[in-house]
């Protein structure tokens, strides 16, 4: 993001009622759905970022409209299972064992561990201890006897 849309940005949050209320008609043409400052704030952050930056992608809005319209489930359409218990990709998972420091990366499609790829936490904490663990508790998701 460059500097001034940031500094536009940080500005809105020194910005009274009265201000917000012009700019939101200086950027959206029309007067404000609401004048809930907080709204209002969070809105026209979007709108900057989305001026300067650019805006969803077509096959995003034909995603979101389809959706809207109440065409495809969110869950299925993706082809991907939903699992809320799995990090995001790129989070990196960091864990003391036995006076030892191992660290994992979260893949699109898996988890790094030393250069080697692993289809499931378990799988690498399983490599890690030489047991049978289940990788959620050891890498610290969950606790022992608790459910998700």
């Amino acid at each position: 993001m460059t500097n001034s849309v940031l500094q536009q940005v940080t500005a809105l949050q020194n910005m009274d009622g009265t201000e917000l209320r012009k700019m939101w008609i200086q950027y959206f043409q029309s007067d404000p759905p609401s004048n809930n400052r907080g709204y209002l704030v969070k809105r026209l952050g979007y709108r900057l970022q989305e001026l300067a930056l650019g805006g969803l992608t077509p096959v995003v809005e034909e995603r979101l409209k389809a959706l809207a319209a109440g065409e495809g489930d969110p869950k299925k359409d993706t082809g991907r299972k939903q699992d809320s218990d799995r990090p995001v990709a790129g989070t990196r998972l960091i864990r003391q064992w036995k006076g030892i420091e191992h660290c994992c990366t979260v893949l699109e499609d898996g988890f790094e561990y030393e250069g080697r790829k692993f289809r499931s936490l378990s799988a690498v904490a399983n490599f890690i201890t030489g047991t049978k663990w289940n990788g959620l508790l050891f890498w610290g998701f969950r606790r022992q006897g608790s459910e998700k």
